[in-house]
């Protein structure tokens, strides 16, 4: 025993000597009293002057003093903390022992300050930051030795700066480039600026050199930096030794500062490996300053430092950003962080932590998670790559949730699903698709039966992700489309049968014909705006249930959106379910994606060419996805975009062409080979309309040399197989630029066919192989072939298709470079077969009853062959035969009359009664359309003819060749045919929607080529085709007209626009427009004058406003002004009836919201600034520039208003006046719409009629009125639901009374909140909406390609998903019912609201008839 104390009391002795030792460099003893009191008086926070003698002597200290001064104090703490454990005897004895050597603890401290103040400086060396760090952790070691209160250790605002120092003393803007000289340069490059002040250049100068001073000593070495760190790590040990000894219970701003410094920390440096959170760590064992920065947040969340449950909170808000990938700092709002690896690696171990802090506190941190989960969804980003992150994130902080909790987070996410952002739509959308890749939960697990059904995957497919189909934004539609697609590749199989059954079930009620649209209001949005970290609520919706077919129908109709990015998501959606057979693979869902692969855009035809062949490899068998793959990939051979082509090819590349291998028939073809032939077999038969762009396919392939010999080997052993029809084909293709090939096979092939006899599919391309190798074959091998092919060409047995190439091929083996001996061939060959035609022909027309027993199919063989072998031998047809053929068309007699006889304006149709077959007859027209074009002298007989034909023919067929006939002699005979462009362009209001149709491809194509021009009224017929009440027609009329014709003439509509009003209206008084040639008969036809036309005429007016540009509106204008109200204020054009319609559509037009200039309609400011923000720096500066544009045009807009308009319009109104004519109405219309956006200057526009400014003023001001009373009537709404409360509502009915938090609490700023009058949605305007409104398809019309028209009042119609106004009760679980804006205390109205589409109801309604609503009732 005396031994121990004897042992113990020199250890203490020896303590005592290294301690006084140790505190020898801080020169305590000669500190002045004054300057320690000084500091002390300052509150540490400025360093005071010192005597430079005692500054130099503490500053030539180096680090080892401070260490051993921290080894002393450190064995100090150590025995004195397991004395106190142990029986308490030594609470204070560091504390005597430093005052028993005269040490003053105030003047310790203010030496230590002096050190922590020096080192955080800017321009601080490496030794001064080092110091620092030393001082601080001797702060924070003395700080956490019992009894450092009692003896006036701890000071708070000093402990805080010794914290900051972790952060200070480091070299945070190391290494980065300064961004001034950029700035510098850019203003150089830019405008000259004015000129500055002389003391603020001054002022600017000073500040740069002292910044450059800054940076000049900013260089720090590998070894500083590693000085720095270790001096860092220190500080962390004794911060973290300090939290566990050292109660911060009663000091909440310390504790929020150490929150602050650990999450900061956290990205100090990258941690390599997985990092352990257990408790009760040896703090000198922790590796990374990460690890440490873990730790201390995982002790600030113990009971010893405070209430858990304000720690959690703290800690967690601090960790939300570190999950966001977000610098929040000291700033209001938080910036984004480059996603890169550390980042990743540093948000995951946040993850972990929070699930670690989750299992070990359990139902303390749960609440806490739902909080951390709703911010999580409510701060995220739109950028894609943050979303992604930040849905895994949800995803695991959903895995430890219980049942309850997990269902009440998807309750909550449906509601959020709802809100008005866009940005936080998408985001529900990419959590729901992560929750379904997560296990399904057992909904008999969860106690409360309402939360049950939240928890299958069901409800996420269903109520969350297809929901979002009807979205008010494309980018959201579009996205949720591809998240169901992704669905079926889920390895759930509920998941699976969820997305089946919005397809296949049959549902009782069908929402789509009562649809309901609810808008948003237009309130600034912030994704990156900082949210008081409380539970968000959100109020709910009522779930709609769709019909499976209805599902379907929108799906195709998705499929044809506007917008580009809805139609790849629809493409892969439909894609999806036809992969997984939810829908049938029939010809109407595949043709679908046929069609997109000549989609207008070209990432569309790209997705949909990736599409099909997506399901040609899921569906290899199916013949029906093979011809959709066929539609769709060969055409796009030939599309405008090369990059398009390249896929195309590629893709028949690789199905069609690598599969060629040598055919064996004691081998069975493997999957890939038998579709490649069944592909092949298919364009023999159904698909030989894709022969040409098959044809061009093989043009590209020859230039790159890919018809080697093995290629060509490997394809003719399969010549003589069952497939052998496809060989043949891809043969025909190849023969031509091929470098060799075995003709013995052919001919011998060609052989085997003869002596069977059997013409099939193949028979025509063996004849194209013949006819392409004909140049290498002998005389004996070519007239042996000629033969064979006369005497089936005699035979005339074979189909109009074979015959056509027998005599190509025969043009081809009598070709020779003797054009005469050619021609000979070809008047010995071909005039033998017309001389045959002509001697069948006259037994069949010359004959009484030669008709009588005709044989129609042998007759029209006879006028094909006749027709073609006649353009290789024009010689060799006689007038006779012409005749003969003209009796075709036209009369049975047995006296024809002679050829110079007959009438020019006779039709064919009017010659006495025919009795042949109506298809004979119109063969009988191609075949005698052949013989004009080889006789010039029969076009100018027949013009006549064919032109009264197609005014008063009857049949179809004959009209419809007719119109084949002459647009092809048009191009021959391009002067002749101009003058009949009338009688052809007349067609395009046949009563035949199939003769409208060719005709409008035949004129296409001419004035594609510019055969034709447009004259006359042909501009005007294309127009009126527009509104053909076929829908298909008026599509291809628009695609003519937009993606052909205009690019031809960018000026065609403008040049035409003003004359559509006069001539569409039969209106001729004007003196220049509507006074081209029309018969009486086509004045009619075309004529869309009158009421009941009225919604025609203003589609062809809106469709061809919104393909003007700016410059055209603005000129169009200024031509309105000039060529119609001028000419009818100077009463040139009379004001009858006719000309008040007119003058009264011109200002029904100038009121168009198509009208207005582009540049002024764009949204501008708020929610396109905001997007613009999200997306980046070149986004933003085009927002910038447009509003530039938007102020310029504006002031041109007003200046030409007020000189060319205004006088127009007063003279105009005093005419209307005096006439009291019905159009004065419309001009008022015209000025309030007009004068909204100069509203406040009516007066300075019409200061020269003072009663007209005060009528437009009183007009706008009533209109005004009519509007606020409309929205009052419609969204002021009496009725309260008690289910759920209103933010006010439930502000009023909490149980404890609100209180003001201050900014510690992290109250942040709301949105401004909208007004009562303009949050709510009455029922009765729900029910407007049901009564009102027509089926989805009539209100998506507007957004389909094919529709390219809106409706009126399209533009208020909002898809049901998006609501006016989403609010959020931001409230907290313990029971706070508000949390308020942190920049304001006063403002109770601060409360963010994110509402649901279905509003929160009133009070209960009252029967009360409003007199507005009698008003429109009567009126209606």
């Amino acid at each position: 025993m005396c031994e121990t104390s004897i042992s113990g009391g020199f250890i203490r002795s020896q303590n005592k000597m290294e301690l006084t030792s140790a505190l020898q460099f801080l020169k305590l003893n000669e500190i002045p009293q004054a300057w320690v009191n000084a500091v002390w008086d300052a509150e540490f926070t400025e360093m005071k002057l010192m005597e430079d003698n005692i500054e130099e002597g503490l500053v030539a200290c180096g680090d080892q003093a401070f260490r051993s001064l921290y080894t002393c104090l450190m064995a100090y703490a150590s025995q004195q903390q397991t004395s106190s454990r142990d029986d308490g005897s030594l609470v204070n004895s560091i504390w005597t022992e430093l005052s028993e050597n005269g040490v003053s603890m105030k003047s310790l401290m203010a030496v230590l300050s002096f050190f922590v103040l020096r080192g955080k400086n800017k321009s601080a060396t490496v030794r001064q930051r080092v110091g620092c760090l030393h001082a601080a952790s001797l702060y924070l070691l003395l700080l956490g030795i019992p009894g450092s209160i009692s003896n006036q250790v701890f000071h708070e605002i000093l402990l805080d700066t010794c914290l900051n120092t972790s952060s200070q003393c480091w070299p945070q803007d190391y290494g980065k480039k300064r961004k001034k000289d950029t700035l510098k340069c850019s203003q150089a490059e830019g405008k000259r600026s004015k000129p500055q002040r002389k003391e603020t250049l001054e002022l600017h100068m000073d500040v740069d050199e002292e910044e450059e001073e800054e940076e000049e000593e900013l260089h720090f070495s590998c070894q500083d930096l590693s000085k720095i760190r270790e001096a860092l790590v220190l500080l962390l040990q004794s911060l973290l030794r300090l939290l566990q000894t050292f109660a911060l219970k009663d000091k909440p701003q310390s504790s929020s500062s150490c929150t602050q410094i650990f999450s900061k920390l956290l990205y100090f440096e990258p941690v390599i490996s997985e990092l352990s959170f257990d408790a009760g760590k040896d703090v000198t064992k922790l590796q990374s300053i990460p690890e440490m920065a873990f730790y201390g947040l995982q002790l600030l969340c113990t009971p010893k430092h405070g209430d858990q449950r304000e720690s959690l909170r703290k800690v967690f808000h601090q960790l939300l950003y570190v999950i966001l990938m977000m610098n929040k700092g000291d700033r209001r709002t938080p910036t984004l962080l480059v996603p890169s690896q550390a980042i990743l690696t540093t948000r995951n171990q946040a993850i972990r932590f929070v699930c670690h802090i989750v299992e070990e506190l359990k139902d303390l941190a749960l609440p806490f998670v739902q909080i951390l989960l709703q911010h999580i969804c409510y701060q995220m980003v739109e950028k894609s790559e943050f979303r992604s992150h930040g849905a895994q994130a949800v995803g695991m902080l959903t895995s430890p949730l219980s049942n309850a909790d997990y269902a009440c987070f998807i309750k909550w996410l449906y509601k959020f699903s709802r809100h008005s952002k866009m940005a936080s739509r998408l985001f529900s959308v990419d959590v729901g698709m992560v929750l379904l890749g997560q296990p399904e939960r057992d909904n008999e697990d969860c106690i409360d039966p309402e939360l049950a059904c939240y928890l299958p995957h069901k409800f996420l497919i269903q109520s969350l992700l297809f929901a979002r189909r009807y979205d008010q934004s494309p980018t959201v539609q579009g996205h949720a489309l591809t998240c169901l697609a992704q669905c079926l590749e889920l390895p759930s199989l509920n998941a699976t049968r969820a997305v089946q059954s919005l397809f296949c079930a049959t549902v009782t009620q069908s929402v789509l014909e009562g649809e309901t649209t609810v808008g948003s209001l237009q309130q600034p949005q912030s994704t990156y705006r900082s949210l008081p970290f409380r539970t968000v609520e959100i109020s709910n919706s009522d779930t709609m249930v769709c019909d499976a077919k209805e599902n379907l129908s929108l799906l195709l109709r998705r499929v044809q959106n506007s917008k580009t990015n809805v139609r790849k998501s629809a493409l892969q959606a439909l894609v999806g379910l036809l992969k997984h057979d939810v829908i049938p693979l029939s010809w109407e869902n595949l043709s679908v994606l046929s069609e997109r692969c000549r989609d207008p855009a070209v990432s569309v035809k790209k997705k949909a060419l990736l599409c099909v062949g997506e399901l040609l490899n899921a569906k290899p068998d199916c013949s029906t996805v093979q011809k959709a793959w066929l539609e769709g990939v060969v055409a796009a051979v030939v599309d405008p975009e090369s990059s398009v082509q390249e896929k195309a090819l590629e893709a028949l590349d690789q199905v069609l062409l690598s599969q060629i291998k040598v055919y064996s028939a004691s081998r069975h073809l493997d999957s890939s080979q038998r579709l490649t032939w069944n592909l092949l077999n298919l364009l023999c038969d159904e698909c030989q309309n894709l022969s040409q762009y098959f044809s061009r396919a093989f043009s590209i392939w020859s230039k790159q040399n890919k018809f080697t010999t093995t290629f060509i080997t490997n394809l003719i052993s399969h010549t003589e197989a069952d497939h052998g029809a496809g060989a043949w084909l891809l043969l025909s293709k190849v023969v031509a630029a091929s470098p060799k090939i075995p003709y013995g096979v052919i001919l011998d092939a060609w052989d085997s066919m003869v002596s069977s006899k059997d013409v099939s599919a193949r028979t025509c391309h063996i004849l194209c192989v013949i006819g392409e190798i004909s140049a290498h074959l002998n005389e004996d091998a070519k007239e042996r072939i000629v033969d064979d092919l006369m005497s089936w060409l005699k035979t005339f047995t074979m189909s109009p298709e074979v015959i056509s190439a027998a005599i190509e091929t025969l043009h081809q083996l009598g070709s020779s470079e003797d054009v005469k001996q050619t021609q000979a061939f070809l008047d010995h060959r071909c005039g033998e077969l017309v001389s045959l035609c002509e001697v069948y022909l006259a037994s069949i027309i010359l004959n009484e009853s030669g008709a009588q027993n005709i044989n129609e199919e042998l007759m029209v063989r006879y006028l094909h062959t006749l027709g073609v072998a006649s353009l290789n031998c024009p010689a060799r047809v006689s007038k006779r035969v012409v005749l003969l053929v003209e009796s075709v068309v036209t009369t049975h007699s047995d006296k024809l009359p002679d050829l110079d006889e007959l009438p020019n304006s006779v039709p064919l149709s009017q010659f006495k009664a025919n009795s042949l077959p109506t298809r004979v007859r119109a063969h009988g027209v191609i075949t005698l359309g052949k013989l004009c074009l080889q006789h010039e002298d029969l076009v100018q007989k027949y013009l006549p003819v064919w032109a009264r034909e197609l005014e008063v023919g009857t049949e179809v067929a004959l009209r419809n060749n007719v119109v084949v006939i002459m647009c092809d002699l048009c191009v021959r005979y391009t002067n002749k045919v101009d003058h009949y462009i009338p009688n052809i362009s007349a067609c395009l209001r046949d009563n035949d929607p199939i003769i409208r149709e060719q005709t409008l491809i035949m004129l296409t194509n001419l004035l594609q080529e510019q055969f034709v021009k447009w004259k006359g009224s042909l501009f005007f017929r294309f127009m009126v085709m527009l509104v053909d009440p076929v829908p298909a027609n008026a599509s291809l009329c628009e695609y003519c007209l937009l993606h052909i014709l205009l690019k031809k003439n960018t000026e065609m509509f403008s040049q035409h626009f003003i004359e559509c009003i006069f001539h569409f209206n039969s209106y001729s008084g004007h003196t220049s427009y509507n006074k081209f040639p029309q018969t009486k008969s086509d004045k009619v036809r075309f004529s869309l004058k009158g009421p009941q036309h009225r919604e025609k005429r203003f589609r062809i007016y809106r469709f061809l406003l919104e393909h003007f540009t700016d410059a055209q509106r603005f000129n169009i204008t200024n031509k309105i002004n000039q060529n119609v109200l001028a000419l009818f204020a100077d009463e040139e054009l009379r004001l009858d009836a006719e000309g008040a319609d007119i003058l009264s559509e011109t200002f029904n037009i100038l009121t168009l919201k198509e009208m207005k200039l582009q540049v002024m309609s764009a949204p501008h400011g708020g929610v396109a600034v905001e997007e613009a923000e999200e997306e980046n720096a070149a986004a933003m500066a085009k927002v910038v520039i447009q509003a530039a544009q938007n102020k310029v045009v504006s002031q041109v807009r007003k200046k030409a208003f007020i000189e060319n308009t205004v006088p127009l319009i007063i003279s105009l109104k005093h005419l209307l006046e005096r006439q009291r004519s019905s159009v004065l109405k419309d001009l008022m219309v015209y000025l309030q719409v007009t004068m909204q956006d100069y509203r406040n200057e009516v007066k300075e526009f019409f200061a020269g009629d003072e009663q007209l400014a005060a009528e437009v003023e009183f007009a706008l001001k009533e209109a005004e009125k009519q509007r606020e009373m409309e929205k009052q009537m419609d969204n002021c709404s009496l009725m309260e639901d008690p289910q759920m409360p209103t933010a006010q509502a439930s502000l009023r009915n909490s149980p404890i009374k609100p209180r003001l938090f201050l900014p510690l609490n992290f109250a942040t700023p709301q949105p401004s909140r909208p007004s009562p009058v303009n949050a709510r949605l009455t029922l009765t305007e729900k029910h407007v909406h049901f009564r009102g409104r027509c089926r989805p398809e009539e209100d998506l019309e507007s957004m389909v390609l094919e529709k390219t028209l809106m409706h009126a009042g399209a533009a208020k119609n909002r898809a049901i998903s998006t609501p006016r106004d989403f609010g959020i009760n931001v409230t907290f679980e313990g029971g706070f019912s508000a949390i308020y804006s942190e920049t304001s205390h006063d403002e109770e109205n601060g409360v963010l609201h994110v509402q649901s589409e279905q509003t929160s109801p009133g009070p209960r309604q009252w029967n009360v008839q409003s007199p507005l609503r009698q008003k429109k009732k009567a009126i209606s």
